[in-house]
């Protein structure tokens, strides 16, 4: 049965196959439109506190970035969930509770 992260990630490539985009999809171009679609979200919160953003706006830029996200993780053959999967246990290890918990400090500082 296909997840629900890979049934996205199809309509993803339905949208853009449909509007014969792949050809401009190479990890560099989608990896640089990842990060204007992430500063774009960005934006939205500059010179504003976190209650003043506009959330109509806020979720579509979410879905831009949540988007590009998908195609270039499905362009490099990377699948989302396990790296996800994987990078939360790296993660336990940098950050144990006992050291981590209520504190900001990177894992190098605590």
């Amino acid at each position: 049965m296909d997840s629900e992260l890979n049934i996205l990630t199809q309509s993803v490539l339905k949208f853009r196959d449909d509007r014969n985009w792949a050809q401009y999809h190479n990890l560099k171009d989608l990896a640089v439109c990842l990060n204007i679609e992430a500063g774009e979200l960005l934006e939205l919160f500059l010179w504003k506190n976190s209650e003043e953003v506009n959330k109509a706006k806020l979720k579509e830029e979410l879905a831009d970035v949540f988007y590009a996200t998908l195609l270039l993780a499905h362009e490099s053959g990377i699948d989302l969930s396990l790296a996800l999967t994987e990078k939360l246990k790296s993660n336990e290890i940098k950050y144990p509770i006992e050291k981590s918990y209520g504190k900001r400090e990177k894992y190098d500082e605590i």
